[in-house]
């Protein structure tokens, strides 16, 4: 063994920062993009965000005023005024779509203005929440009780679940008291009492049936809240089963009597204390808009998910006038441009690809999702000569906002089966026939998942039973054992 010198030749795919850069982008929600570029912007002082009036001086013309003497009062006070109203430029949220780029400008399609008549504080729309417990504790302050009643009432508060049931029994809650007030279970059954009879109705129930029968109680008597009452208490798993001939026999009632008790129940909210439940809104922001234009579908960049950038005009005068320097400073002036570039690349992306999908199914925006074809990803990477990979990312948490709805890109992918004439029919398209014939049917004798596979046959389309199960049990649709009523 002995070192040598060897000369290879050979290839291989190297991923530029600039490329890198361009890839995470297409692939990051608008929420991500935004973190993204706020992330960038604390690091690079060469880039900004693009100021509301930066760009509207051939939109709006001013006579100019006489010239302050330089070094003089007036003057300064002009150099004030103007902070002030640069400083007021960078407060104000209403913004152009424009990314500017360091001699050169990107527009997009839309405008970012708001109407000036819109005086809506977003701000003002985002009341407080109340808890379920908030809500009880202000009842109890005003019930006339002595301070103990009322301390055991609100610690038995603190016992409910998000629902409003009291899942734990009473004698697993005493422990948890302080001997020295001796308390025992009646004290415990006092409070839940005090609590059973505050608003929401049904609230301190052990289970449902004792929710039921609490608001059941509210209702005047009559010979339909007897027998409501005798079901929520005795008979709940017959009802579930929707067994109305077991029903009738325990109850001893007609169809009549027990289709308006059935009804009351109906009326009742298993869950009275939801709806202070603290839920995960997440607001979506679409990406695009589509409008119908001259009976054509349209797609345009919605400009409130696009950021506003541009080259920080200070710091590329520094390196105009240091051109022989080099260091950081010109590092970030290409980091930025390249920041710039790939992000109008991404919209453009987006536009292409929301555009192509539009087209594709504009069937589904005349007609609804009983017209939605069969579309794959292929298919539009094919058509705009992309790679797959490509549009997958652009289909990823992007969104559209149309007449009716706003739905992310991948809803308008899906599945085909086949059809008699040797089409094809998109899942999503029989999931909506599904709901039509269910919507349609007749409660007392709903259809079975072979008799709508059967329906459908007869429009062309060849499904198989399970497959109808499948889809039905995605649209939240119970068997039919489940739909069938009195």
């Amino acid at each position: 063994m002995k070192p040598s010198l060897q000369l290879k030749l050979s290839q291989h795919l190297a991923l530029t920062p600039q490329l890198q850069q361009s890839i995470k982008l297409l692939q990051l929600s608008t929420l991500e993009l935004n973190q993204e570029i706020e992330k960038i912007l604390l690091e690079n002082p060469m880039i900004e965000r693009d100021e509301p009036e930066a760009n509207l001086g051939s939109s709006r013309v001013e006579a100019p005023g006489p010239a302050a003497p330089a070094g003089s009062e007036a003057a300064h006070e002009q150099e004030q005024e103007q902070a002030r109203e640069s400083d007021q430029r960078e407060r104000d949220p209403d913004r152009e779509f424009d990314f500017s780029g360091d001699g050169g400008d990107w527009q997009g399609s839309g405008s970012g203005q708001r109407d000036d008549d819109d005086d809506t504080d977003f701000q003002d729309l985002q009341a407080t929440a109340t808890t379920l417990r908030d809500h009880l504790d202000a009842q109890i302050a005003l019930t006339p009780l002595s301070d103990r009643d009322r301390a055991l009432t609100r610690f038995m508060i603190e016992a409910l679940d998000d629902d409003g049931y009291l899942s734990q029994a009473l004698e697993d809650l005493l422990p948890l008291l302080p001997p020295e007030l001796e308390v025992d279970v009646d004290d415990l059954k006092i409070a839940l009492r005090h609590i059973q009879s505050l608003d929401p109705c049904g609230i301190g129930a052990a289970d449902i049936g004792e929710c039921l029968g609490l608001q059941l109680r509210t209702l005047a008597p009559s010979r339909e809240r007897e027998l409501a009452l005798a079901i929520v208490a005795e008979h709940l798993e017959l009802l579930a089963a929707r067994d109305f001939l077991k029903l009738k026999r325990a109850l001893r009632c007609t169809d009549d009597e027990l289709r308006e008790a059935h009804a009351l129940i109906l009326d009742l909210n298993p869950r009275p204390g939801a709806r202070f439940a603290q839920s995960d809104i997440r607001y979506v922001v679409p990406d695009v808009i589509v409008r119908k234009v001259r009976n054509s579908w349209v797609v345009s960049l919605n400009p409130d998910a696009m950021p506003k950038l541009r080259i920080n005009q200070l710091y590329a005068q520094i390196l105009r006038d240091n051109r022989g320097a080099s260091g950081s400073l010109s590092n970030h002036l290409q980091e930025a441009r390249w920041l710039i570039k790939n992000v109008q690349q991404r919209f453009d992306t987006i536009q292409r690809v929301s555009q192509a999908i539009v087209d594709r199914q504009r069937q589904f925006f005349d007609y609804g999702d009983v017209a939605m074809r069969p579309l794959t990803l292929r298919e539009i990477a094919e058509q705009l000569e992309l790679h797959e990979s490509t549009v997958s990312r652009v289909t990823t948490q992007k969104y559209m906002a149309t007449p009716r709805g706003i739905f992310e890109f991948k809803h308008f992918f899906g599945s085909h089966v086949a059809t008699d004439t040797g089409g094809a029919a998109s899942s999503t398209a029989i999931r909506a026939l599904i709901r039509q014939l269910v919507a349609a049917e007749d409660k007392k004798k709903p259809l079975s998942d072979a008799k709508i596979a059967e329906l459908l046959g007869q429009q062309g389309i060849v499904v198989a039973r399970r497959t109808i199960a499948k889809y039905r049990e995605s649209l939240d649709i119970p068997p039919v054992s489940l739909r069938k009523t009195i």
